[in-house]
């Protein structure tokens, strides 16, 4: 019975994390460019009172064993990276990769960061930055005085300029993939940084050779977050940590009964 208290103790703690989780992903069903997490489990140690494959005589073994285990634990809340929906808008500074990869940011320490929101605007000097202010990298700057941005899909940044019919480009758009983006370490603002477990970043034109995805002007991708599983998800954690805390009522009704056999 004391394992019995442990282990629904650590069922309850699990699907409280698990809840968290949740929702973390239902308050950002309405964030540009935010990927929803997958809280995983595993089982913890076992405690083996009868060893599978043991001896049970001199010519035969245990089949199966006894083996008690000592509850559950959150390993990880693994990103998804499925592509969220468009959305288009009426700035054409918005921007969507269709497709793998991310849009490169400089931070203000000199590193680069990198999202998938690709909500983009101009600062005073004419660069195209994020929301926060932090620049896209390599840096495309526009003209106070251009007219009719466009963006290719390879990410090509070209403009016009009043009473001029000629294009000029401002630069190219680059984008950055890796082979693990599950092991990318979030920020907040949805930006993620390199992680030994993502592994160097690939960088380059969007519809590459380096399989990464082409990017559309006018448009931004929507969070990924499925509320309908969401609250499916919530009602399973829910019930499971209803579940757990019965587990220790039982036990504790248990042990209220041995004590009573002393009186």
């Amino acid at each position: 019975m004391i394992r019995a208290l442990y282990s629904a103790a650590s069922g309850m703690s699990a699907q409280e994390m698990n809840v968290d989780n949740i929702a973390h992903n239902l308050a950002n069903a309405s964030t540009v460019g935010f990927k929803s997490r997958r809280a995983e489990f595993q089982d913890l140690m076992y405690q083996s009172v009868v060893q599978p494959g043991s001896a049970s005589g001199q010519q035969t073994l245990v089949p199966a064993g006894l083996q008690l285990g000592l509850g559950t634990r959150a390993t990880s809340n693994a990103i998804v990276f499925t592509q969220g929906a468009f959305s288009e808008t009426d700035n054409p500074l918005d921007l969507v990769i269709q497709g793998k990869g991310f849009f490169q940011i400089r931070l203000p320490s000199g590193s680069l960061a990198y999202t998938r929101s690709g909500t983009f605007q101009l600062d005073k000097d004419g660069n195209m930055v994020t929301s926060d202010g932090n620049p896209l990298e390599p840096a495309i700057t526009i003209p106070a005085a251009a007219q009719a941005v466009s963006i290719a899909g390879d990410g090509t940044v070209s403009y016009t300029l009043p009473n001029q019919t000629a294009s000029q480009q401002a630069g190219q758009i680059q984008l950055a993939n890796f082979p693990n983006p599950g092991g990318l370490n979030s920020l907040g603002g949805n930006l993620y940084t390199q992680t030994d477990a993502s592994g160097d970043p690939t960088v380059g034109t969007p519809g590459g050779q380096e399989g990464l995805g082409t990017v559309m002007q006018g448009y931004v991708e929507q969070s990924n977050v499925s509320i309908v599983e969401e609250f499916v998800n919530l009602i399973v954690a829910q019930r499971g940590y209803e579940a757990n805390s019965k587990v220790v009522q039982a036990a504790d009704q248990m042990y209220q009964q041995i004590n009573n056999l002393s009186k």
